[in-house]
């Protein structure tokens, strides 16, 4: 029996957006590693405070792309330019659909000569997979997936983030010898246990830190050295509920949805005949308040999510034309918003009574869709979005990552967030049943983390856009 395509999915549910909203999954989850090592709230204050040694090694998706036309197939995909990107680099990987809506991103490594890889999410990756079977060009593409749908529990690499002011110090001891100050978003190869590991430089938690990845057999020796190297200095392992939280500080989206259930272009109708229903677009959820009339009321543009000024007409790519015409046009600006306490008090002790109760609110990550979108108004006029909630111990704030027309983006303007989804709830299994309400909330910087804006003087952070990282990936 031939395997259902995505068009052949969705032209059988009819209504899109009520069937991503009633899909049977919640958040991403992390396996391989504990919720918790300590506590989710001495872990996030490593990050800030010592530091935190992240396990990234079974949650994401790996894709090699090699030949000699792999450079090529890249740039023809990514919004971002690709001028001096060279062996040992790194970059944010931001594909669009030819209607100049995100598909996602993931980070980009340029491991050596006609051979790369792309970490992170799902929908990027498979865009990036089907582009080298449909261009012709002369690629080959290896997938290495994610724990959660392999059955051996092996990968092809370990991936570990050294994050958090003691981690350059940590890292030179677990080396023996002084760790080199790498510029942001490059490699270097070091030697740690006697293994060669691959290190980017780099910064999730809004802190200074190192990504460390290498073959999987040198798993156990390497983290070992790092864990030991840091007892000294306050090392915390993070388990996943913290994990999925350090994203609300250092400013970075991670769940634009994959723009791609929609679109009349070859290329597009193409791809959902070519994605298996099974696909990442076929299995997402959303939740959340807000509920647009169509699916497209969910995409977003690059200018959207913050990722405006890398995007370059310095060549041709998929997308072009549609962000060309839409450069001048009037975008929504990324803001944190800072939840008012006492209004989250209020929420969180309405499920201390047999009444009317609102939804849930978990801690430290409240996100319990893949996707979510709950809609922010001012003055009873909706304005925005937020797309990830939660709460920081660092900040002592509920805070989330919303999307707002700049006329509203103001420091210390109050707008209100609605909590909760209409109608008593979808019918996730995350979602009990419940009643909306509004909670007041404070425009702020994103990062709303001080040190995570001024501690990259060369890189996205500086210019108060979020970009880098794949948490909840």
């Amino acid at each position: 029996m031939t395997e259902q395509t995505l068009q052949q999915k969705l032209d059988s549910v009819g209504n899109v957006v009520d069937f991503l909203r009633n899909q049977q999954v919640g958040p991403n989850v992390y396996p391989g590693v504990p919720a918790e090592f300590s506590n989710w709230r001495n872990e996030q204050r490593g990050w800030a405070k010592t530091a935190v040694l992240f396990n990234q090694s079974y949650h994401m998706v790996e894709l090699y792309v090699r030949g000699p036309d792999a450079f090529k197939l890249l740039e023809s995909l990514a919004i971002n330019s690709f001028k001096n990107f060279t062996v040992n680099k790194a970059k944010q990987f931001v594909p669009c659909t030819p209607d100049g809506y995100v598909i996602g991103d993931v980070i980009l490594f340029y491991l050596a000569e006609e051979e790369f890889s792309l970490v992170g999410r799902a929908p990027a990756i498979e865009w990036v997979e089907f582009h080298a079977q449909y261009s012709g060009l002369n690629v080959s593409v290896e997938r290495d997936e994610r724990t959660a749908l392999r059955t051996d529990g092996k990968r092809k690499n370990y991936r570990f983030q050294l994050q958090g002011p003691n981690a350059m110090k940590i890292l030179s001891q677990a080396m023996g010898e002084q760790a080199p100050d790498l510029k942001f978003f490059n490699m270097a190869h070091l030697d740690i246990a006697g293994k060669d590991v691959i290190a980017l430089r780099h910064g999730m938690a809004g802190q200074p830190g190192y990504e460390l990845f290498g073959p999987w057999a040198d798993y156990d020796a390497v983290h070992s050295a790092l864990v030991a190297a840091g007892k000294n200095d306050g090392l915390e392992l993070v388990g996943g509920r913290a994990y999925s939280s350090n994203t609300l500080e250092s400013g970075w989206l991670p769940s634009p949805l994959p723009a791609t259930y929609t679109g009349d272009s070859e290329i597009i109708k193409a791809f959902r005949a070519w994605a298996s229903a099974n696909s990442y677009a076929g299995k997402c959820s959303i939740g959340g308040s807000y509920v647009p009339d169509s699916v497209e009321g969910y995409y977003l543009t690059p200018w959207d999510i913050g990722y405006g000024h890398i995007v370059k007409f310095d060549h041709d790519f998929v997308g072009r034309e549609a962000l060309e015409r839409m450069a001048n046009e009037t975008h929504k600006t990324k803001v944190t918003l800072a939840l008012d306490n006492e209004d989250v008090m209020r929420v969180i002790s309405s499920v201390l009574s047999k009444g009317e109760r609102a939804k849930f609110i978990e801690f430290p990550s409240a996100v319990y869709a893949m996707h979510p979108f709950d809609e922010v108004r001012c003055d009873g006029k909706a304005i925005g979005v937020s797309t990830w909630i939660g709460y920081s111990s660092n900040e002592g704030r509920m805070l989330s990552l919303a999307m707002i027309d700049p006329a509203y983006v103001e420091m210390g303007k109050e707008v209100t967030l609605v909590w909760g989804e209409p109608g008593g709830g979808t019918s996730k299994p995350t979602v009990e049943p419940h009643v909306q309400t509004e909670i007041k909330a404070i425009v702020s910087p994103v990062p709303y983390s001080e040190t995570a804006r001024d501690a990259y003087a060369d890189s996205w952070r500086q210019k108060g856009v979020g970009v880098s990282g794949y948490v909840n990936a």
